[in-house]
């Protein structure tokens, strides 16, 4: 039999935007450029904080009522390792023999007992406008399927999952007149309706990449490609 191949929802994305680079990332721990997103972390901790205050008294966090949320936040005994890096929620197929998982920032339950699946952003834009934001940019696109594929494993772990989803962003104000040692943010609750029809099939021929002797041509719109590729020319310039 195969050996169990383990795989992240980082791993399943970068075979949707480049084969080749999901090779050289898993079989080969060539990875591509990235910065840590510190911020971010930062603003993920204190949501967590927050929302477990909210989560042990069972009661809606403010916001929740603002924004006409009718839910609170999901009392799981897992819902520690659901939320660690290193661990997750995790899902072992035997059919195909992989191991894949994710950790999702938090979870909400509804009146109904579906699950709410969030994830939190952090960023400073003069002039934040989602809708334009995802129209525009890839990530953006992928930050829906990171959450599909969050609402998959929940559900292929017997959990009842709403198909709505939310993004909860948080906007730096950079033009505050004095700073006084705080950020302070504009909140934006961006709900999503997905659909994780597509994932099981992504997931699987992943594995199956992952599995063969393959080596994917260059993308042509990836732009790692497009740096290694320029690297090595200019390389052979004498």
């Amino acid at each position: 039999m195969d050996e169990v191949i383990k795989l992240s929802r980082s791993t399943v994305e970068r075979y949707l935007e480049c084969p080749r680079c999901c090779i050289l990332d898993k079989k080969y721990k060539i990875k591509p450029p990235s910065l840590p997103f510190t911020l971010n972390i930062a603003v993920d901790n204190l949501c967590k904080n927050e929302f477990d205050y909210y989560r042990n008294i069972q009661e809606p966090h403010p916001l929740f009522i603002e924004h006409n949320i009718d839910a609170v936040p999901f009392k799981h005994e897992d819902i520690d390792i659901w939320r660690s890096n290193f661990k997750g929620i995790r899902y072992k197929c035997l059919k195909h023999n992989y191991d894949f998982g994710g950790a999702v920032d938090d979870v909400w339950q509804k009146k109904n007992g579906e699950l709410i699946i969030v994830d939190v952003k952090a960023t400073s834009r003069n002039n934040f406008d989602w809708h334009e934001t995802f129209n525009k940019y890839d990530y953006a696109k992928a930050y829906k399927r990171q959450l599909e594929m969050y609402q998959w494993l929940f559900r292929k772990n017997g959990f009842k999952v709403a198909d709505e989803a939310y993004l909860l962003y948080f906007n730096g104000k950079k033009n505050e007149k004095f700073f006084n040692n705080q950020l302070k943010f504009d909140v934006h609750f961006i709900k999503l309706e997905c659909s994780s029809s597509w994932v099981e099939d992504k997931v699987i021929q992943t594995v199956n990449l992952l599995r063969s002797n393959d080596f994917p041509l260059p993308s042509l719109k990836c732009e790692y490609c497009n740096y290694l590729k320029k690297r090595w020319q200019l390389s052979k310039i004498k």
